[in-house]
Parts: C-alpha cells; sequence; structure tokens
C-alpha cells in the first residue's frame, strides 16, 4: 500500500530567519491578492516568493512568477538563508490551535510518499479539481524542480499507532522549531533520525490507504511532473525523486481534525432567474424564510447561521441569501427528489451531500450553469468565511450566497473508498498545512 521514506528537508536557516512567523505562509489556494502584499512586506525572503509571487505587465517567458521563484529559490539556499539537513528524517508537527474557545491540537508526519495512480486504490482523492490550476502548479514545479509545500492526507489508525509511535519517540525531547503564526496557531516540530523508526512507520503505511484531504491539485502536478520524467528519459527508476512528493500525514481519528464548510457567493446571475430563484427552489426544497429587518441585520444573521448550524449532524439543508431580498433562506431538500433526479447519474454515497445537491439542482438545474461555469473561479467565488460569502452579496453587488455545512469526515471516507469525487471544494480541512515549515528539492 502506501509507502514513506524520510528525506533531507530544506528548511530557514533559524540564524537568518529566527521567527518563522514572518516568512511562513498557507498554502497558495487561500491567498488573496491581499494576503500576498502582506505576505511581501512581511519579510524579504518570505516563500510567498516562492509560491504565489507577483506577475508583471513586462513578463516574459524567460522572466516571469516562475523562473522568478527557481532564482530566489536556488539564491536563499546558496546565501544560506534556506538549508538543506545533513541526515533524512522524518519530521513530526504539532500544531495547537482554538475554535470557539475550545483548544485543540493535531499531530502530523511529514515525510516522502510514493507517487500512486488513482487507480491503484493506494491514494485516494476525494473532490474534482480545476485544469487551471493544474496547469499553473506545474509550470511553478518545472521551474523549481521542488517541493514547497505537502499534501495534506488521512489514513485510518484508531489504534493511534503511527503518531503514537512518533509521540513516543520526542516525549522528552524539546521540538527543534516551536513558533505562532499569522493566524495565532503554534506549531512545534521535531526531526526523527533513527532508522529502525523509520522502518517501522514505513511498515505501518504499508497497511493503510491515504485520502487526500488538501492538495488534489499538487498531487496531479506532481503525477504530470513524473509522467514527463519517464516521456523524456523513456523509463526512470522506482527510487527516482520525480516518484516521490512531500506529504502531511494526520491520522482521520485524530480529534484534532476539523472540517470547516467551503460557502459559494455566486458574482452574476440574470436577473429573471435569480428573482424567480425562491419560487423555483420549492419544487425541491421545503423553504424556511427568515425575514431580515435591516436595522436588526447582525442579530438575525447570527441568528441564521445558528439555526443551520443545527442541521449539520444530518445535513439536508442549505442556507441562502440573495441580492434585493429582504429574508435569509433554509432551503431543506425534498427527499422524494433526490433518488429520481439523481438516479442513473449519481451513486449513492454523492446524493446524500449538500454540496452535491447545491451543484446539481440549485447551480445547473435552477440557475442553468454549464460546466465550464462550474469551472469558473470567477463566477464562482468560494470561502470558508459566512460573515464575507453574506457581506459579498449585501455590500459588493454579488448576486447570491449559498451557505453550507460542513462535509462530515465519515463521508470523505466513504466517498474515497468507493472511487469517487465530490463537487469542487467540497472540504475544508482546518488548520490548513503551513507553507514554508519543511521543503524537498527533487533535483
Amino acid at each position: 500500500m502506501a509507502k514513506i521514506i524520510p528525506f533531507r528537508g530544506i528548511l530557514y536557516n533559524p540564524e537568518v530567519v529566527p521567527d518563522l512567523k514572518l516568512v511562513t505562509t498557507p498554502p497558495y489556494d487561500v491567498i488573496s491578492q491581499e494576503d500576498q502584499e502582506v505576505f511581501y512586506r512581511n519579510h524579504p525572503k518570505n516563500i510567498v516568493r516562492l509560491i504565489l509571487g507577483k506577475t508583471y505587465p513586462s513578463d516574459t517567458p524567460k522572466n516571469n512568477r516562475y523562473t522568478r521563484a527557481a532564482n530566489y529559490f536556488n539564491d536563499w539556499l546558496a546565501e544560506g538563508t534556506l538549508v538543506q539537513d545533513a541526515e533524512s528524517a522524518l519530521y513530526l508537527t504539532r500544531i495547537d490551535y482554538k475554535m470557539n474557545n475550545i483548544e485543540y491540537n493535531r499531530y502530523g508526519l511529514i515525510g516522502l510518499v510514493r507517487l500512486e495512480d488513482f487507480e491503484k486504490g493506494i491514494i485516494l482523492p476525494h473532490e474534482k479539481t480545476f485544469t487551471a490550476t493544474k496547469s499553473e502548479r506545474l509550470r511553478l514545479m518545472e521551474a523549481c524542480n521542488a517541493h514547497f509545500s505537502q499534501i495534506f492526507s488521512i489514513f485510518s489508525d484508531p489504534r493511534n499507532q503511527v503518531i503514537g509511535l512518533l509521540k513516543g519517540v520526542v516525549e522528552h525531547l524539546p521540538p527543534d522549531i516551536d513558533f505562532v503564526d499569522f493566524d495565532q496557531c503554534r506549531h512545534r516540530l521535531w526531526r526523527i533520525k533513527e532508522r529502525k523508526v523509520h522502518q517501522e512507520i514505513d511498515r505501518l503505511m504499508s497497511q493503510r490507504s491515504l485520502y487526500i484531504a488538501d492538495g488534489h491539485h499538487r498531487y496531479e502536478t506532481a503525477l504530470k511532473y513524473r509522467d514527463q520524467i519517464l516521456r523524456k528519459r523513456g523509463s526512470i527508476d522506482p527510487d527516482d525523486p520525480a516518484n516521490y512528493v512531500m506529504m502531511y500525514l494526520t491520522s482521520m481519528n485524530d480529534n484534532g481534525l476539523t472540517i470547516l464548510p467551503v460557502h459559494r457567493v455566486i458574482t452574476k446571475v440574470s436577473t429573471p432567474l435569480l428573482d424567480s430563484l425562491v419560487e423555483s427552489a420549492q419544487t425541491y426544497f421545503n423553504i424556511d424564510a427568515i425575514r431580515l429587518e435591516e436595522d436588526r441585520f447582525e442579530d438575525t444573521k447570527k441568528a441564521f447561521l445558528n439555526r443551520l448550524k443545527a442541521y449539520a449532524p444530518s445535513g439536508g439543508v442549505i442556507g441562502a441569501f440573495i441580492r434585493g431580498n429582504s429574508n435569509f433562506y433554509l432551503l431543506h431538500i425534498k427527499e422524494s427528489v433526490i433518488d429520481p433526479l439523481f438516479k442513473g447519474e449519481l451513486p449513492l454515497p454523492l446524493r446524500r451531500l449538500d454540496v452535491s445537491v447545491l451543484t446539481r439542482i440549485i447551480f445547473q438545474e435552477i440557475l442553468k450553469l454549464d460546466h465550464q461555469s462550474l469551472d469558473d473561479e470567477k463566477l464562482i467565488v468560494y470561502t470558508e468565511n459566512p460573515e464575507e460569502a453574506i457581506e459579498r452579496v449585501r455590500t459588493s453587488g454579488c448576486a447570491v450566497a449559498f451557505l453550507m455545512n460542513p462535509t462530515r469526515i465519515e463521508q470523505v471516507r466513504e466517498i474515497a473508498q468507493n472511487n469517487l469525487l465530490m463537487p469542487k471544494k467540497s472540504t475544508y480541512f482546518y488548520p490548513k498545512v503551513i507553507t514554508g515549515l519543511v521543503m524537498n528539492k527533487i533535483y
């Protein structure tokens, strides 16, 4: 099954960059243009210059965000800002964070994992990807020949054998890295260099499949990169670095594993379709309208979001806020319409997902969005922040916001095990794996 090996990680030199808060970022796909500016200002060696560099009108095929990233990376290595470990290691991390004033922690293992085609059932995706994003990530990988961030994957470990073993190794050791990031999450990292531990981890992981939680685009990009190397050379050795990708692995049984919902904002809808949305939805949903009084907007919004959240354990309810409308809405799917509408089109596990109902019934059936529109990230904006989703409609002129409950971990596992794919952006695993903690140079 899954094969994991240690590697000589590349890390920021603490003598040059003593505070990693200044140089680390979240993954590239959640960095807004405003965030990018902040990270650029934080430090001249911030990793945003590698993963999401600025573009300029003067860019050329020989001077662009990808070539600049490669130059920065090589320069930082040469000058000692980045340092490669002398020995191969697996890296154990712990992140401490707060949510709703409750403290959580999550342990993870960073190592190199052998790339496997999805059809083998060893490494499994759970959601669809955007074509343009994969093309863009491949250009970066081709220019830099490196992994700057880990793919976030989860595995089943009800007896806590994998992380439990690693925690036992470092139990009485101070961390090699300890800092608080831009979101006030605390990160600790330990290098684990013992070969016997590496071998035991490889044995334990060889009994398990991996489910990609976050990083589908980067994993598919790594597969394409490997295949390009194979085509150029005709063959590659099983141990060739291109056959491996850097991953962050955590147990799906970890109590610190949190999934947030991803809300959708439709920026533009034709006036007739928008005006008739609620009426059209009545065919498929039982609808609760929550009257909105402008002088009590915040109180009403809070009550609406709390009512939506109450349905999280069971699912089947979608929230909506429509431009120019004086209500919040809770849309309760009519069970009687699911099977006739989805039969022969969606397998049973997908039919029970709120994001499937939203995509198939509201987006495609009611709003008449085609597959090209569903792939348009300017038409459909994704955010894990419900306040932002509502505000985009209220003050920024967007057409409608759809508020979601989170996909449950057992749904992720069932979808992946059945070789099925959820709609894009069905999950938001929190906290995201921080970028800039450990890097890997392929060649």
